[in-house]
């Protein structure tokens, strides 16, 4: 036994002690050490509300200089106008990269504060829309847009209801958890029947170590879902293959490992409404909002954004630094390390994974080798599970099918950098559509493959459940 696992023994021991527990097995497992590099040399010791939007130390010379132009292009708001940094709209969902990932995170959601987008609001959040059949509605895309440029109308306002029901640990304590019920109103072509469709709302993901999952070994991603079955506890991970420009690739980006790449270009063009050379048409084409901008003095004759810009955005991405681990003395940080691998987290958010030798490729052809032959330690095995269907009645099935992926079925969510989303973004909010005020309704969300971490979890003391939260919190 190592020198750390001894002294966490210990600490354990001493622990459980005053809280009245005794005669426990207290080593499990035993925590593997050096995890606290969470990307290696991409690893960063900040702290701060720019712990996310702060480049890895590796960034120089000419890489520093599009890293700052990809940074302004991230942040800067667009405008209606048709010359530089403008093309936003008619219709769109985010009126810059940053509207929605605020300092490379999560935008805070407007699901809670103010039920959804609201008359005027800005939502923050994709609303996904099809009929009960899967197939889209005549006269919209995969994704409403409720925002527009002045005199245009949106395509329509989502609505979010919360159900609240309180439950109880063993223990006594009590939680809570709530679960949306999303609404469309304001359709632009007249009310769709509630009947006829499937919503589900997403809130933006943290951007944090999109460089090394643009630069995974995917044969080792392959070999985890081979080898990853678990059926003591009922999980077994598997791979979303996409088609993306004639290629089927594998997945590894997005809530259900539904894309290949970082979608810049898709998100210029579906979020923001900007043209590029990959999406070329208006995401409203063909819609009354063309007629409408066109009178607003809107052209529709070049491009928005060239390639060479949105690849300085893709730089930007996969040239953050990720915080290193904090904390990770802390008693209270290593029993909670330890109770992370006692409840079976880890068969999921696998820790230790590697790039491979030759880094990443941008979209546009240039290649960061410095973010190759990596070790990196992300919590995740970024394969698609089954989190389940029915928890009080509405479960984390969002009835979306994304490539392979099952409305049940979601990528696992890479932990790196969690612990610092309130301090960069000012909230707590987690799961694809922050319905998880805080990590204890994180974890108690899971059903499916993640059903017997939960129960683990759950039948935990108090002391144990909030030593793996603070144990989350040093990620």
């Amino acid at each position: 036994m190592s020198e750390r696992a001894i002294l966490l023994a210990l600490t354990l021991s001493a622990l459980l002690s005053s809280c009245g527990e005794e005669g426990l097995d207290v080593l499990d497992v035993e925590i593997p050490a050096g995890y606290e590099l969470s990307a290696g040399t991409a690893s960063i010791f900040m702290n701060s509300s720019k712990a996310y939007d702060s480049p890895a130390d590796w960034v120089s010379g000419t890489y520093s200089s599009r890293f700052n132009r990809g940074d302004k292009l991230y942040d800067d708001m667009r405008t209606s106008s048709n010359g530089y940094g403008g093309g936003l709209g008619p219709v769109y969902a985010g009126y810059s990269c940053g509207s929605c990932h605020s300092n490379a995170g999560r935008t805070k959601p407007a699901g809670w504060a103010d039920h959804g987008s609201g008359p005027y609001g800005f939502s923050s959040a994709l609303v996904y829309v099809t009929r009960k059949n899967g197939a889209f509605f005549q006269g919209y895309g995969r994704v409403i847009h409720d925002q527009s440029i002045y005199g245009v109308t949106p395509e329509g306002k989502f609505h979010v209801e919360w159900d609240y029901q309180t439950f109880a640990f063993p223990d006594g304590e009590t939680y809570e958890l709530a679960a949306p019920t999303y609404t469309i109103t304001d359709w632009y072509l007249g009310d769709i029947s509630p009947d006829d469709l499937f919503c589900t709302v997403r809130i933006p993901l943290r951007h944090v170590g999109m460089g090394q999952i643009m630069s995974l070994d995917t044969n080792e991603i392959e070999t985890l879902a081979r080898k990853s079955n678990y059926p003591e506890y009922g999980i077994s991970g598997r791979c979303n293959y996409i088609t993306e420009r004639g290629v089927r690739m594998l997945g590894l980006s997005g809530n259900k490992a539904q894309h290949a790449d970082l979608t810049v270009e898709l998100g210029f063009s579906s979020d923001m409404g900007v043209t590029n050379s990959r999406y070329p048409e208006e995401i409203c084409e063909g819609q009354l909002q063309m007629t409408e901008g066109s009178m607003m003095g809107l052209l529709y004759d070049k491009l928005d954004v060239s390639t060479e810009d949105m690849e300085n955005v893709d730089l930007y991405m996969q040239c953050l630094g990720v915080p290193a681990r904090r904390d990770v003395d802390d008693p209270l940080v290593q029993l909670g390390e330890q109770k992370f691998y006692e409840a079976r987290c880890h068969l999921c958010h696998v820790t230790t994974l590697h790039t491979k030798p030759s880094g990443s490729v941008l979209l546009n052809g240039t290649r960061l080798p410095w973010l190759g032959g990596q070790t990196i330690h992300p919590y995740s095995d970024f394969l698609l599970h089954d989190m389940g269907s029915e928890i009080m009645g509405i479960g984390l099935n969002d009835n979306y099918v994304s490539g392979l992926a099952m409305g049940n079925e979601w990528r696992t969510t890479p932990l790196w950098g969690i612990g610092l989303q309130e301090k960069v973004n000012g909230h707590t909010y987690f799961l694809h559509d922050g319905r998880a005020r805080n990590f204890v309704e994180a974890i108690m969300w899971h059903g499916g493959e993640g059903e017997a971490s939960k129960n683990l979890f759950k039948n935990m003391n108090k002391t144990e459940r909030d030593a793996l939260v603070r144990f989350l919190q040093s990620l």
